[in-house]
């Protein structure tokens, strides 16, 4: 009986640890001034080269228009502290973008993708934990950024008359408002839609699901003009689950709210279709670490190790027992994108299979002129 009780006060005491540890984080990366009254840092001007990560237009070198051109919009990378939005001049804040992000998320695009990918003032990490009014605003102002990018995008694209959007966890919420604010108002624009790609994000069904009065969710791989959405867990980690969806926005009108006990949409990446049945890991085609990776590098893949299943709207993961795959890191780097992608193979042979498809379409006479 003492035992029982001594691992029953053990676990009270781990988790009261646990708790106390996320409110210091939370408390340290707190601006503490209203948003309302914060100056943010200068906005990127989208005509100059420094204001993109990637971007073949402005620099000048070779878009192949056989490839579909692809807008990449990155997630968190700025942990917060004094400011509520990341400066697009720090290093130090786009230094995770480039060695994370862009070649484990964009990466496998690039196969058959001109990538153009915006730097922006992102709302840092603290507004990703919180549902505080401030936070909220603060990631409503990054859209302005990434709607201004779109549109210098749309207007200097070399590629072909398709394009794809593609964002990851707080990217793929500002790209959610693209689809609804200016692609799927503009006939030729929705035509020109191959597909769209929200990353980590929980997308409500109420607005992706089929049908959808935006892009519907995608039932196969054949499918284009429609949207893969997904948000990974851990199947180890149910209690990480509760957390996200407590913590989960969507957009009502130019606002973000809370989404409830709304449903997400699920596209398990591994077939991808929306389905709530589970997938096997002989479906895997490739899990990697890119991780610093010189940018166009192939990177070696772990193929058949990762199964997945679709489930109240989170997709929960099985992923191989290797050090690469390992959740580390600091207690911020843990609540960001992962810094491996276990669909990176799925993935590149998703685009591929859209783009094929898209081409095969007849065009509108619009998107038929030179």
């Amino acid at each position: 009986m003492s035992l029982l009780i001594g691992a029953v006060a053990g676990a009270f005491l781990a988790v009261a640890f646990l708790y106390l540890q996320n409110d210091i984080h939370r408390n340290y990366l707190d601006p503490k001034i209203p948003f309302q009254i914060y100056n943010p840092p200068p906005a990127p001007n989208y005509d100059q080269p420094d204001s993109w990560f990637l971007n073949p237009a402005l620099a000048k070198f070779y878009a192949d228009p056989r490839k579909v051109d692809v807008f990449f919009v990155h997630g968190t990378s700025y942990n917060g502290g004094k400011d509520w939005l990341g400066s697009t001049s720090s290093n130090t804040i786009q230094q995770e973008v480039q060695r994370v992000q862009l070649p484990n998320y964009a990466g496998p695009f690039a196969i058959m993708g001109n990538i153009y990918a915006p730097k922006y003032r992102q709302a840092s990490l603290y507004t990703q934990l919180t549902l505080r009014d401030d936070a909220r605003e603060a990631r409503q102002f990054a859209y302005h950024d990434v709607l201004a990018a779109f549109t210098h995008f749309l207007k200097t694209r070399r590629g072909g008359h398709g394009f794809m959007i593609v964002g990851v966890e707080q990217g793929g919420l500002l790209a959610e408002r693209l689809l609804r604010d200016v692609v799927v108002p503009n006939p030729d624009l929705r035509g020109q839609l191959v597909a769209a790609y929200l990353l980590e994000t929980l997308a409500p069904e109420s607005q992706f699901g089929n049908p959808s009065p935006w892009v519907p969710a995608c039932m196969s791989r054949q499918q284009t003009g429609c949207v893969v959405s997904y948000l990974s867990i851990n199947s180890g980690r149910p209690d990480i689950a509760l957390q996200v969806l407590q913590k989960a926005v969507y957009w009502q009108g130019d606002s973000l709210e809370g989404l409830g006990s709304q449903k997400g949409v699920c596209v398990n990446p591994l077939i991808g279709a929306a389905t709530n049945e589970p997938v096997d890991a002989r479906r895997s085609l490739g899990a990697t670490n890119a991780t610093d990776l010189e940018w166009g590098t192939e990177p070696a893949r772990i193929a058949r190790k990762v199964s997945a299943h679709c489930l109240g709207g989170l997709l929960f993961v099985d992923k191989p027992k290797s050090p690469s795959f390992d959740d580390g890191g600091t207690w911020e780097d843990k609540r960001k994108v992962n810094s491996y992608n276990l669909f990176y193979g799925d993935l590149q042979a998703d685009m591929q299979a859209r783009w094929l498809a898209f081409q095969t379409l007849p065009k509108s006479p619009t998107q038929a002129k030179p």
